[in-house]
């Protein structure tokens, strides 16, 4: 992936260095984890798929983040002085590409004009507008502020291990959380949370089935245009595909809960399902293709 070649996003907020909050900041709640929408199923399930995808044994990364985890750090400087490494010059770099694609998409598909989310890197914990959160909350989505958060260990911990393999895989999460931003946007994701609301928890979990399937296929919209630039290679979208097949709620279900999937409690869609609206992005390029609720089979 030549992500070097992209151009960086000033609208990153780095919260790496310092912090102004109180360790005393609660943790993100299961109601709010509802809200955000985004990969994080929990660390658990981060590190079945670390160890899934990159050989490695999942205790390792439980004890890596529980150890971090466990004592919220105590308030440093309220002066934060961004740190610039790998990590930051990746994900701006994958952001500012998000931002140059769905602007031009925007304009020539919808019409209109593109606003771009903030994206704020933290380590161990953040506060948003949706709550406060962990490692654990994986990275996520918040429509109150349109803020996508990433915590930077986990992907710190992935190119420890896997080094330059992991960077689509990296730049996949990130695409699919500014899927999020962009079904805000459109307000899909508003009249989800209003449906959900007052819906049994079996429809609600399919809403939020939908809606991340549909994050999904808006991800591989941007690596439609990514990859006909140069920029990813049909070896990432091939890692993308096999990531996509490793983060099902069926597949995750089998790995940590014995092997007894429960198709009801989905909340992400089957490994097949995310692989399919993936790639329907990807091989189209096309928004209008991304209509997971028009549809009865996903």
């Amino acid at each position: 992936m030549k992500w070097d070649e992209m151009r960086e996003s000033d609208n990153v907020e780095d919260q790496r260095d310092g912090s102004d909050e109180s360790s005393e900041s609660s943790n993100l709640s299961t109601s709010s984890v509802g809200k955000l929408g985004g990969l994080g199923a929990g660390v658990i399930a981060l590190a079945i798929i670390a160890g899934l995808i990159f050989k490695i044994d999942p205790a390792q990364l439980l004890s890596l983040i529980g150890g971090t985890n466990k004592t919220a750090p105590a308030p440093q400087a309220l002066v934060k002085t961004p740190i610039k490494d790998r990590d930051s010059a990746f994900v701006k770099s994958v952001l500012g590409d998000t931002e140059d694609t769905w602007e031009q998409i925007f304009k020539k598909q919808l019409k209109t004009n593109y606003q771009a989310p903030k994206l704020v890197l933290f380590d161990g914990y953040v506060n948003s507008a949706c709550g406060s959160a962990k490692t654990s909350a994986g990275p996520f989505y918040c429509p109150a502020d349109k803020k996508v958060y990433l915590d930077m260990g986990f992907f710190k911990y992935l190119e420890a291990t896997a080094g330059n393999d992991a960077d689509f895989a990296r730049a996949y999460a990130i695409a699919h959380e500014v899927g999020h931003h962009i079904q805000n946007l459109r307000g899909t994701s508003g009249k989800v949370r209003q449906l959900k609301s007052s819906s049994s928890k079996a429809k609600a979990n399919e809403l939020s089935v939908r809606i991340e399937l549909q994050a999904d296929c808006l991800a591989g919209v941007w690596g439609h245009f990514t990859a006909q630039r140069g920029l990813i290679s049909d070896q990432d979208i091939t890692k993308a595909l096999n990531t996509a097949t490793q983060i099902g709620d069926d597949y995750l279900q089998q790995q940590s809960k014995r092997g007894h999937v429960i198709p009801e409690s989905f909340t992400h869609g089957t490994s097949q399902q995310r692989v399919t609206w993936f790639k329907r992005g990807l091989d189209t390029g096309n928004i209008d293709q991304c209509d997971t609720f028009a549809t009865s089979q996903l």
